[in-house]
Order: C-alpha cells, then sequence, then structure tokens
C-alpha cells in the first residue's frame, strides 16, 4: 500500500472545477486567469469519493496526477466515468500505479461508448503482447454498466442520464449526495433521481448560453427546481470569478473549487 496518503472514507472531494482548457486558459492575461486566489485556480473536472470499502474517481482528467498528490490520494481502488470527452479521460494513462498497489486490474466503471473510446485511445493497455516490465501500461478492468444502480466500494451508485448537447451523459448519486457535470439538459426520467438531496454539484459554465453547458442563470433555475440543501457549481470557465460570482448567487447555492470537501450522507 502506498504511503503518505489520508483517509477520505466519507467525504466528497472536488478534484478539478474547471472547463475543458482549465482555468488559468492558456495564452490568456484576463483578470480571473490571472488571479491570486487559489480558488480560480481550476483544473479539469473531476471528484473522488471516500466510500466504505475505497476511493471512487469519477473520471481521469488530464490533471489526474497533480489532482492526487495535491489532495494527498494515495491510492484509488475503481473508477467510474460520466462520458468519454478528451478533458474527463485522457488522464487515465496516470492510473498505472494503482493495480501495483492492489494487487490486481483497476475495475472501470462504464457504458459502452466509453469503453470504445478507452479501447481506442489506450489500445496498449489491452495489448496480447507481454508487457516489458511491471507497470508499462495500466492493468485495467472494464465493468459494464448502464441506467441501473449499481454497487461498486460498500455503495450503491445510481446513474443519472443527462444530456450533454447531442451527447448522452451520466451524474451519479451516491446517498443524498449527487454529481452532474457536463450537461444542459436533464431529462423528463431524471428529475425523480435527483429529490431530497443534501448536496449537488451541477454544472454553470458562463454567464452566457453554450451548446453542450447550463450557463449559469440555466445552473440556478434547475438546481432551483431540484431543491437540494446545498449547491455548488462546477465546470467553471474564467468568465466566472469566484468572490464575484459567490456574491449573486441565491441561498444555499455556492460556487465550487478544487480541494472542496463535502460529507457524504
Amino acid at each position: 500500500m502506498p504511503h503518505h496518503t489520508i483517509d477520505i472514507r466519507g467525504q466528497l472531494i472536488v478534484l478539478g472545477s474547471g472547463t475543458s482548457v482549465g482555468v488559468p486558459a492558456i495564452g490568456c492575461g484576463c483578470a480571473v486567469c490571472a488571479s491570486s486566489d487559489p480558488r480560480n485556480n481550476r483544473t479539469r473536472s473531476s471528484i473522488v469519493l471516500g466510500l466504505p470499502e475505497g476511493n471512487l474517481l469519477v473520471d481521469t482528467t488530464p490533471d489526474l496526477r497533480s489532482q492526487l498528490l495535491r489532495e494527498r490520494i494515495g491510492i484509488i481502488h475503481a473508477v467510474v466515468y460520466t462520458h468519454s470527452h478528451a478533458d474527463h479521460l485522457f488522464g487515465l494513462d496516470d492510473v498505472r500505479l494503482f493495480p501495483i498497489y492492489l494487487g490486481h486490474p483497476l475495475p472501470l466503471y462504464c457504458n459502452d461508448e466509453v469503453e470504445a473510446r478507452v479501447r481506442h485511445s489506450f489500445d496498449y493497455a489491452f495489448s496480447d503482447k507481454e508487457p516489458t516490465h511491471v507497470g508499462a501500461a495500466p492493468q485495467l478492468e472494464i465493468r459494464h454498466i448502464d441506467e441501473r444502480p449499481f454497487n461498486v466500494l460498500g455503495a450503491t451508485l445510481t446513474p443519472i442520464p443527462l444530456l450533454h448537447g447531442r451527447f448522452n451523459v451520466f451524474g451519479f448519486r451516491v446517498g443524498n449526495v449527487a454529481y452532474c457535470t457536463d450537461t444542459n439538459g436533464i431529462p423528463d426520467a431524471s428529475w425523480p433521481l435527483l429529490s431530497g438531496l443534501d448536496t449537488l454539484i451541477l454544472d454553470a459554465l458562463r454567464p452566457r448560453p453554450h451548446p453542450t453547458h447550463f450557463s449559469l442563470a440555466e445552473a440556478i433555475e434547475a438546481a432551483r427546481r431540484i431543491g437540494a440543501r446545498q449547491t455548488f457549481f462546477t465546470h467553471l470557465c474564467h468568465e466566472l470569478e469566484h468572490v464575484a460570482t459567490e456574491a449573486e448567487l441565491p441561498p444555499g447555492m455556492r460556487v465550487a473549487y478544487d480541494g472542496l470537501r463535502v460529507p457524504l450522507v
């Protein structure tokens, strides 16, 4: 087992709260990208759940290594995917150490579309050739999921079908906490899955409308309808400064940030 790790059971940790290019954005000198407030420094969107039997990572962003080191999360026991876009998938190679620590392949919970992308983009992880050495490629075990609730690491995870422009994606609920990134539409059948929440983490890309993400106003409207005790907005771009945005939000709504911790209840 790895050293320099902390016990996060009973917690949700926001590893990243930023949009696909992150904040600061490369080459941008706007006030938010140049901000000294660490809450305006947003890596690509992801969370980790401290479940009874281990740490469940939601998505493998290109910032995964730095995210896990920053939060001192020394091991991941399983991964689940919201969808197959690059900012949520392409850090997968960074999981190579975990099968060594675990003594078995790392379980990946995903739908058929994500599996196809994983097998195409990380084909070397599924090669029939004998590896040159231990850890040369990620050792993975793909476990198929659909819209039905499933058990993982001692907890029940409920997929929440969402619309992301023309793409179908999953949010996830565990207990009374739900994570719904990368969406601009909640299908009629998914609203009941979001009832009775203590905490909701919801996509709110920017002030202006976007073809695949909720704007801040749209996210506020959806959050009001869902009625969670506390809502945090995530997948934020550099048009939303942390303090100024939070000051304008209704009661019970806040801006997520990298490193935010939420109790799992």
